[in-house]
């Protein structure tokens, strides 16, 4: 019992395994790019004529009896061809069209059907069938038309080989995905002959817009030199005045110290303008002091001992009158040297620096001034000191005319023995009488011819005490008499 059901359980295992087997033989499914055509059985397929006898699949899976039924398989792929044919157009001219022409088996089962009862053994050879009428419809259509016509409206050739091809590609169950004239070529030259006229206007033309082109560019190119010069101006202006401005901040920087020590020198200009201001002043009191005031001091003193010793108070009047004098033409000289020397310093530091020299102006003009002052006293004081010594003459003239006449006779002694022995000059020979005697009596006689000026001294002297003399006697004393005042003004006399 446990063998039998083995032994069934074991055929039903194979008869399972046969079974599978056999569906497997028997089951067939057409793939998405091919048709299944089953012949062997009558059947009828929706769409096609009665009595055709196989039966079309697509998309699915469908059972064949093996042995009874036969599966074959049909492509709808695409595939291509390619056209190359000589035409000849209705002007006689030879070409040779190139293109390609993609095409492949309709989806409907009447196309599929007319396929697999043309091309299902010789499905290879389904290029070369259209290749072929394509060829055919294409020459005749070219031979219907212009070059001209070809090369303008190149669509319309290909729409009419399309159309023309049309009613055969549906006959054979095959549809054109595209159609594509590549290229036209021309043996004889018919077609670039044609262009040239245009090649010819078309190059004129591109030189023209060449020309038209290059002007534009240059005028361009003219603007843009105009910029960048006009920039690169403006830049140079700018980079000028920014350089102006630093160069003029770096002398200004330069100029900061020779400013400072300008400023500084004219401060000390100033200084010592005042410094010659102050010792002139100081100068003009000193002279006032060393000279006017002792001068008038002498004077009244020489006045008043001039009654008791007057041949000695003349002769110190004179000579203290010679020594003012040339003290205070010492003083007035070493003034003006030591005021001219002041002034040129003052000068040439004024000239060492242009910002100075306003205040060197100055200096040099309170120097001329302390000049001018220092000069003007030292005059003032010689003539004070002449005027005293005048003064001091005149009044000892009009106390003792003797002894002022006595002194000069003895400052003069020499003149006049010398002009008396002038006498004897011209003698060659003399005798003298009476011996030692007769020389003294000669002698006499020359110093009396000598002494001849004595009476007219004493005759000038005695006309002094009257009105008007005051000339006479200034001259004897070698001073010149001071002009007389007008009538009615009073004379002034300095220090009393």
């Amino acid at each position: 019992m446990p063998m039998f059901i083995g032994v069934v359980a074991g055929a039903a295992v194979v008869a399972v395994l046969v079974l599978i087997g056999l569906f497997k033989m028997m089951w067939r499914v057409a793939e998405p790019n091919e048709a299944l055509v089953i012949s062997g059985s009558t059947h009828r397929t929706e769409g096609l004529e009665a009595g055709m006898g196989f039966r079309i699949v697509t998309g699915r899976g469908t059972l064949v009896l093996p042995g009874v039924q036969v599966v074959r398989k049909l492509s709808l792929d695409l595939n291509e061809t390619e056209l190359h044919v000589d035409c000849v157009t209705h002007q006689g001219i030879p070409l040779k069209v190139r293109g390609v022409v993609i095409f492949k088996v309709g989806d409907d089962f009447v196309s599929i059907a007319n396929a697999a009862r043309r091309f299902l053994d010789q499905q290879k050879l389904m290029s070369e069938r259209v290749h072929n009428v394509f060829a055919g419809h294409l020459r005749s259509i070219v031979g219907g038309l212009t070059v001209e016509d070809m090369i303008r409206d190149r669509e319309k050739l290909t729409g009419q080989t399309r159309a023309a091809c049309g009613t055969e590609m549906e006959k054979l169950g095959l549809i054109v995905d595209s159609l594509q004239i590549h290229e036209i070529e021309d043996p004889t030259g018919y077609i670039q002959n044609l262009a040239m006229p245009h090649a010819a206007a078309v190059q004129r033309d591109a030189r023209i817009a060449q020309a038209e082109a290059n002007r534009l560019a240059t005028e361009a190119e003219q603007q843009a030199s105009a910029r960048m010069a006009q920039a690169t101006r403006d830049s140079e202006i700018l980079q000028a005045g920014y350089q102006a401005e630093r160069d003029k901040a770096a002398a200004a920087a330069r100029q900061a110290g020779p400013l400072a020590e300008a400023g500084a020198r004219q401060e000390v200009v100033v200084q010592e303008t005042r410094v010659a201001e102050l010792e002139a002043h100081r100068r003009e009191q000193q002279l006032q002091a060393d000279v006017r005031k002792p001068a008038d001091a002498k004077a009244y003193e020489k006045r008043t001992l001039a009654e008791a010793e007057r041949d000695a108070r003349i002769s110190a009047a004179q000579a203290k009158a010679r020594e003012t004098e040339l003290a205070a033409a010492a003083e007035a000289t070493r003034v003006k040297a030591a005021a001219g020397a002041e002034a040129e310093a003052t000068k040439s530091r004024g000239a060492a620096t242009a910002a100075a020299t306003r205040a060197t102006g100055e200096a040099e003009a309170a120097a001329a001034q302390a000049k001018g002052l220092a000069q003007a006293e030292a005059a003032r004081a010689k003539g004070l000191a002449e005027a005293e010594a005048i003064k001091a003459r005149a009044a000892a003239l009009a106390e003792n005319q003797e002894a002022v006449v006595a002194q000069q006779l003895a400052e003069n002694w020499p003149e006049i023995v010398r002009a008396g022995a002038s006498a004897f000059g011209s003698v060659d020979n003399m005798v003298l009488l009476n011996g030692a005697d007769g020389m003294a009596e000669l002698f006499a006689k020359a110093l009396t011819m000598g002494g001849t000026g004595l009476g007219l001294a004493r005759q000038l002297l005695a006309s002094m005490n009257q009105p008007g003399t005051a000339a006479q006697t200034a001259s004897l004393n070698g001073v010149p008499a001071p002009a007389a005042p007008p009538s009615g003004q009073k004379v002034p006399v300095d220090g009393g």
